[in-house]
C-alpha cells in the first residue's frame, strides 16, 4: 500500500476508535445513558450559529445548544428526539471534559513523537525541557500568589511559564547560532532542578490553596468547561498539523545533523520551528489540565511498534492515538466512587508498560 494511503487508513481507523471511546465514556457516570441515546446527544451538540444561514460563515466549537449567547443564535445541525435532561448531561457536562482530555492527549502524544525523534531517545517526552514544569510554576504562582502574577487566569499564567521557560532553556542552549542536542537536553535538566525548587517553595507558603495546588500538578480533567476547548484546541491542532508538514525533515534529522545538512534540510531552522511547537502544544495541553505524564512516552513507543518510525505516519497517528488513551484513562479515572486525578492513572498505566516494554528490549533509540 501507498504511504498516504496507509496514513489515511490509519487516521480514519483511529478517529473510529475515538469515536468509540468518546460514546462510551459519554455514557458512563451517576447517571447511566444507553450509547445510542449518548450519540445522538453528541450529534445535537453540533451547532452552527444562524449568522450561517444568513450568509456571513463564522467558526464555531461545540456548544451546549440549550445555552443561550447574546447577539448569537444557534441552529441545531440535527435534531434527534433526547430527553432534555440527557441532553444536558452529555453536552453540557460530560462532552467538554471527553473533548479536552481528546486535545489533551493529542497534543502531549504528537509532542512526545517530535521530541523522541528531535533528541533520538526513547525517554524523551514533552517535559524534556522544562515545558511542563514553566507550566507548574506558572499555575502553582497564580494559585498561591495570585496578587503577584500579572495574568488574572490560571490558564494564561502556566501557558506563559511554559513558553518562557522553553525559550530560556532555547537561548542557554544556544551558541553562534548552533544548538548541540547534548547542551539542550542539560539546560532543560538543569532549569527544570531550579523550578521544581521554586515550586517546592510556593507549596510551602501557600496555605489553604495547597490542595488546589498539589490537584492542579497531579494533572485532572474536573470541571472542564467548553472554555477550556476553546483555549487549547486551536493551539493544539494547528500546531500539530504545522509539525506535519515537517515530519520528512524529522526524519532526515534521524540520520544525524550532519547527514541532515547535506541532504538539504536546514537544520537550525528546523531544530528551532520543531521545539517551538512541540513546545507551544505542550504549554496549551497542560494549561488547562496539569501536569499529565506517560502520555507523551508510552503512546508514542506503542505507535512505533505498530505502524514504524517514519514520521509522516507515526505523528498522526500517535496524537490519535494520544487522544483515545487520555479519554479511557480519565474515563477510569472518574469511575471509581471517588474521583482521582487523571495523571495517577495515566502514570498507574504508563509506567508498568514501559518497564514491560524495557524487560523486552523493546525500547531503543530512534
Amino acid at each position: 500500500m501507498m504511504r498516504p494511503a496507509r496514513t489515511l487508513s490509519w487516521t480514519a481507523g483511529l478517529l473510529v476508535v475515538l469515536a468509540v471511546v468518546t460514546v462510551v465514556s459519554a455514557a458512563l457516570g451517576p447517571v447511566r445513558i444507553d450509547p445510542v441515546t449518548v450519540a445522538k446527544a453528541i450529534l445535537n451538540a453540533v451547532v452552527i450559529p444562524t449568522e450561517i444561514v444568513t450568509g456571513n460563515a463564522r467558526a464555531v466549537p461545540l456548544v451546549d445548544r440549550h445555552v443561550p449567547v447574546p447577539g448569537l443564535g444557534y441552529a441545531p445541525v440535527f435534531g434527534f428526539d433526547v430527553p432534555d435532561t440527557h441532553q444536558t448531561i452529555v453536552s453540557g457536562i460530560r462532552l467538554p471534559r471527553i473533548v479536552l482530555a481528546a486535545v489533551v492527549g493529542f497534543a502531549l502524544a504528537a509532542a512526545g513523537t517530535v521530541m523522541q525523534g528531535f533528541f533520538r531517545n526513547p525517554l524523551a517526552d514533552p517535559s524534556i525541557i522544562g515545558v511542563s514544569s514553566g507550566a507548574a510554576a506558572g499555575a502553582v504562582a497564580a494559585i498561591a500568589f495570585p496578587a503577584l502574577v500579572p495574568f488574572g487566569s490560571l490558564h494564561l499564567s502556566a501557558f506563559a511559564g511554559a513558553l518562557v521557560t522553553a525559550f530560556l532553556v532555547y537561548a542557554i542552549a544556544t551558541e553562534g547560532g548552533r544548538t548541540p542536542v547534548a547542551t539542550l537536553l542539560l539546560a532543560g535538566v538543569a532549569i527544570q532542578a531550579f523550578l521544581g525548587a521554586m515550586i517546592s517553595y510556593m507549596l510551602v507558603h501557600s496555605g489553604d490553596d495547597l490542595r488546589q495546588a498539589v490537584i492542579w500538578m497531579m494533572g485532572h480533567l474536573h470541571n472542564s468547561t467548553w472554555g477550556d476547548v476553546q483555549f487549547a484546541l486551536p493551539v493544539a491542532l494547528i500546531g500539530v498539523l504545522v509539525l506535519f508538514t515537517y515530519a520528512r525533515d524529522l526524519n532526515v534529522l534521524l540520520l544525524g545533523e550532519e547527514d541532515a545538512h547535506h541532504l538539504g534540510v536546514d537544520v537550525e531552522r528546523t531544530k528551532l520551528l520543531l521545539l517551538a511547537l512541540s513546545s507551544l502544544v505542550t504549554a496549551a495541553g497542560v494549561a488547562v489540565a496539569g501536569v499529565i505524564g506517560f502520555v507523551g512516552l508510552v503512546v508514542p513507543h506503542i505507535m512505533r511498534l505498530i505502524v514504524g518510525p517514519d514520521h509522516r505516519i507515526l505523528l498522526p497517528t500517535s496524537a490519535l492515538a494520544g487522544a483515545s488513551f487520555l479519554v479511557a484513562t480519565d474515563t477510569l479515572a472518574r469511575a471509581g466512587p471517588a474521583e482521582v486525578p487523571v495523571g495517577i492513572v495515566t502514570a498507574a498505566l504508563g509506567a508498568p508498560f514501559f518497564l514491560f516494554l524495557l524487560v523486552r528490549r523493546e525500547v531503543h533509540s530512534v
